[in-house]
């Protein structure tokens, strides 16, 4: 059971905590510029994740690209006492989340800022789920902080034991929360971009002072700690990041023409749309953005900005093409004039890493990218551990996707991977 004594001065607050029952001293010295967190190494240590010595695998090797750990760790993947193994469900979520300070420190969440930094640049997050509560609780786990702030979306069409779980795991953190408003979502519609507005809300309205917005989906993880994703947004100095591209004609339909909801799937009628109510094009790009507070505070009020999402409620896609005409509107906070010079492609903005299979192959040939070295799902790349020596080496926050069905050895490298990372940036940051 973790225990806390504190004793205040007038420049100095000294908090003696057990963390993962290991004490550890904390001074947190809040005199004008005068912040520092100090831990003991045994608690570095239980920072750090536990390793089933039955599936110990060689991570460091396999990033680097070595291709008989890799195939080593491939063996094991294959064996029946790996397929076994222990994975959290739904009830395990639960019936773990029961007791949350047993759950936070057995599944190893960093539960203090680990700099200063860090500390003063707290980041909200959207994250839309539908299933898969291993792959959301890890990838929670993996952005965990607690000065950043979490909403948690949930589609309503998701089995009662999912909700349930989610909420459960949810209710272990005073910074994590469920949407006030949960969406039925249907792929390509309106109401996928509608769930991260109802989170985005929701966020304006928590305490938190945070600075930028990232919205994630279940499939996504970091490939950043978040100490490098405090310094990657703040290197923005208050413009957003994302894909923002003049429309080629090919995708001019997805607005053009009206589309509606039919069976949980969606439509076009053949009905063709009036112009949409903006002075600039439209603009394509994804679902995935990278945006400061103001702007998410501008598109919840602005007129303009509201008429634009009112009239992109029955395109096709419209998270392909919203985010990326707003952020060439003028007076947008953090946009980017409309001239086809501010352009910008998904690989040059931070938001998010997606590899298309038509786009992969030999990049001396002139490929976008190499081969995907796991599988695809509707043509996206899903991540194997022999991508992630490459995957690490771009500029992105986060890639999708990453399954741990596809390959756990992905998920559980990198995972690793990041953690010793953001450990060493605290006890070792000149190493």
């Amino acid at each position: 059971q973790a225990s806390t004594m504190v004793w205040n001065t007038s420049t100095c607050k000294v908090t003696l905590m057990s963390i993962f029952l290991v004490s550890s001293v904390l001074i947190i010295c809040l005199n004008q510029e005068v912040f520092e967190i100090v831990i003991t190494r045994r608690g570095e240590k239980n920072l750090d994740f536990r390793e089933d010595p039955r599936f110990h695998v060689d991570c460091p090797a396999i990033i680097g690209g070595d291709e008989e750990r890799w195939a080593e760790a491939s063996i094991l993947t294959k064996t029946v006492e790996f397929r076994k193994r222990w994975r959290l469900n739904e009830s395990e979520c639960v019936r773990m989340t029961r007791d949350c300070d047993a759950f936070k420190r057995d599944r190893r969440y960093v539960t203090v800022p680990l700099s200063e930094e860090e500390a003063a640049f707290p980041i909200a997050y959207s994250v839309v789920a539908h299933h898969r509560v291993d792959m959301l609780e890890r990838l929670l786990r993996a952005i965990y902080a607690p000065q950043n702030v979490y909403c948690l979306h949930v589609d309503q069409k998701s089995p009662p034991p999912y909700q349930e779980a989610v909420r459960a795991l949810a209710a272990c953190f005073p910074n994590v929360f469920m949407a006030s408003r949960q969406e039925r979502v249907v792929y390509t519609s309106w109401l996928r971009v509608q769930a991260d507005l109802n989170c985005m809300r929701d966020l304006v309205a928590a305490p938190q002072p945070w600075k930028y917005f990232i919205n994630l989906c279940g499939l996504d993880f970091p490939i950043k700690t978040n100490l490098e994703m405090v310094r990657a947004l703040r290197a923005l100095n208050g413009e957003n990041s994302m894909e923002s591209m003049h429309t080629p004609g090919g995708k001019v339909g997805r607005w053009q023409i009206r589309h509606e909801i039919v069976n949980d799937g969606l439509r076009s009628t053949g009905e063709k749309k009036s112009p949409p109510p903006i002075p600039t094009p439209m603009f394509s790009g994804n679902a995935y953005i990278v945006v400061t507070r103001a702007f998410v505070e501008h598109v919840l009020s602005d007129p303009t900005a509201r008429a634009l999402m009112e009239w992109e409620k029955d395109t096709f896609s419209p998270d392909e093409h919203l985010w990326a005409t707003l952020q060439r509107l003028p007076g947008v906070p953090g946009s980017t004039p409309p001239h086809d010079k501010y352009d910008v492609e998904d690989m040059m903005a931070i938001a998010r890493l997606v590899r298309w299979s038509y786009m992969e192959g030999d990049t001396l040939q002139g490929a976008a990218y190499p081969p995907c070295r796991g599988t695809h799902m509707r043509a996206i790349c899903i991540n194997s551990a022999k991508d992630l020596a490459w995957v690490l080496k771009q500029r992105h926050l986060f890639v999708n996707k990453l399954d741990s069905d596809v390959d756990e050895l992905a998920v559980h490298c990198l995972e690793r991977y990041l953690r010793r990372k953001a450990l060493r940036q605290v006890f070792s940051p000149s190493g």
